[in-house]
């Protein structure tokens, strides 16, 4: 935290520097799932790591923030980085980076691609932390596949206050001849995603077009140009996890998982803190 004047402060520069200065660890992952957007990032990555898991694919996964822990923010091949791993890669970057200025969250990112590259996996799940253009986790240039999901405003004081702004910051994570899934969108939002995908030239499996998913008689109903799925409803609470569970399913879809896979996306996925229902513990204890 005292590496930088600013807790935030959106710059490529300071991430490529260092990752340079560690023989770029950002070419040596496992296939790459970069997932932005304002909501359900977290939701949508928990289902696609849930849904990977059951096909027999091992994951790295970043996400951020942490709820209890530094340590969940980064699972190597499935599992919390552990103390040892996780001061061993800190220092590295501590080192490597020498007096000069970089953010808590840019040193912290490149630890995590760092201890990616030193455990075997199928495949890397990124979360954008904030935006997605200037973020740290946008320095991979050749995606498996992106994930765009809902825009709205958050973090207006370093993003903007459109729409039409926030959207084109997280299609900043597009890149040429990537497929992209793009949830459910205001029309705002989707016209600037558009227009960047067409740009760049990057195909778009969007919401409403090339898929959609609702829920009846209390049950998932997932469909696409393959087919139709009925699945159990989402086992995260909240009617909002069906939409989450769409674009985990959409992206599983294009990774040609299993049907088993997409079963185990909804009924398998754990995401604490996430109107959890609390069963045990202090706090039931007092209620």
């Amino acid at each position: 935290m005292t590496l930088h004047p600013k807790v935030i402060d959106l710059t490529l520069d300071r991430v490529h520097r260092l990752l340079a200065a560690l023989d770029h660890p950002e070419t040596k992952l496992p296939p790459v799932i970069h997932v932005a957007g304002t909501n359900g990032k977290g939701s949508t990555v928990a289902m696609i790591r849930a849904g990977l898991a059951a096909a027999g694919q091992v994951t790295h996964v970043y996400t951020s923030p942490h709820l209890a822990r530094f340590h969940e923010r980064i699972r190597l091949a499935g599992e919390l980085i552990d103390e040892a791993e996780l001061a061993r890669v800190l220092d590295e970057c501590l080192e490597a980076n020498g007096p000069d200025p970089i953010t808590y969250f840019e040193i912290t990112t490149v630890a995590a691609l760092l201890a990616f590259t030193r455990t075997p996996a199928d495949w890397t799940l990124l979360e954008v932390g904030l935006g997605g253009r200037l973020d740290a986790t946008n320095v991979v240039e050749r995606p498996a596949l992106t994930v765009i999901t809902p825009v709205d405003l958050d973090h207006q004081r370093f993003l903007g206050d459109t729409l039409e702004v926030f959207a084109f910051e997280k299609a900043g994570i597009l890149k040429r001849g990537i497929p992209c899934v793009v949830g459910p969108q205001h029309e705002a939002a989707l016209d600037v995603i558009e227009r960047q995908a067409a740009k760049i030239g990057a195909p778009l499996m969007a919401y409403g077009q090339h898929w959609h998913v609702a829920e009846e008689r209390g049950r998932l109903v997932y469909q696409d140009e393959v087919g139709l799925r009925d699945l159990p409803a989402p086992v995260l609470p909240g009617r909002h996890q069906f939409m989450n569970a769409g674009m985990a399913l959409a992206a599983l879809r294009h990774l040609r998982c299993p049907d088993g896979a997409l079963e185990a996306a909804v009924t398998k996925t754990e995401w604490p803190a996430r109107m959890q229902r609390l069963r045990h513990g202090p706090l039931v204890e007092v209620a």
